[in-house]
């Protein structure tokens, strides 16, 4: 069986949607960071990084959050949760991918871990370092808006809802408690981020993670 290897609120949020879009049978296992159960041997064995989440399949061990996605949607192609392979869509489909996990997602981490960058003690340039990673997330925000607004359908590719909703659903999410210009305050954003919200998945996730609002 399946096993997400988990904690709320975290990026394994987004192959959670995925699981519960897909209704296949699957366990989640807690990581509790709060104990720092991520830095335990018999986790890092699965995932030396340390880092959540880790999906296990039978002998199968996978780490990093779009490798995930990317096999969730090929190991369960009726679910459609990605454009065909060989099509101009499932090539965007990569783009916006790899610009999530790489691009806004890295962001996000330096915003709230700035000083993993930083010498310790060096408040003053933790506090430089978050204040750019705020402005370059805001920034990135405003492209996911305007492409949104470029096609105008219900759902990130337009018409269709794909494993990337989850993923742009995530990470706006984490920008919930921002004191300026959140996700959500966007024009296309905000009822977009809605629509997410509303899915039958998204609402059993909620509920699994045990999560408060805000929820956007």
């Amino acid at each position: 069986m399946i096993q997400l290897h988990y904690y709320p609120s975290t990026a394994a949020m987004i192959p959670h949607i995925l699981l519960e879009e897909l209704d296949v049978p699957y366990e989640r296992v807690l990581v509790d960071r709060a104990v720092d159960a991520h830095k335990a041997p018999a986790y890092l064995k699965l995932n030396p990084n340390g880092l959540l989440p880790v999906l296990t399949d039978g002998d199968l061990v996978l780490y990093e959050t779009a490798a995930i996605v990317l096999h969730l949607c090929d190991t369960h192609p009726q679910a459609a949760l990605a454009p065909a392979v060989g099509t101009a869509q499932r090539a965007h489909f990569y783009k916006w991918l790899m610009w999530l996990t790489n691009t806004l997602q890295s962001a996000l981490i330096i915003y709230f871990y700035g000083e993993r960058w930083m010498n310790e003690g060096n408040a003053a340039g933790a506090a430089e370092l978050k204040a750019n990673a705020r402005k370059k997330v805001g920034a990135m925000l405003d492209q996911l808006d305007a492409h949104l607004g470029s096609h105008g359908g219900p759902w990130f590719m337009g018409a269709d809802y794909t494993a990337l909703d989850a993923y742009v659903f995530t990470l706006c999410r984490w920008t919930r408690n921002f004191s300026a210009a959140p996700a959500r305050e966007r024009p296309h954003l905000g009822p977009y981020l809605q629509r997410v919200l509303a899915r039958a998945a998204v609402q059993r996730v909620i509920a699994n993670e045990k999560l408060s609002p805000p929820f956007v």
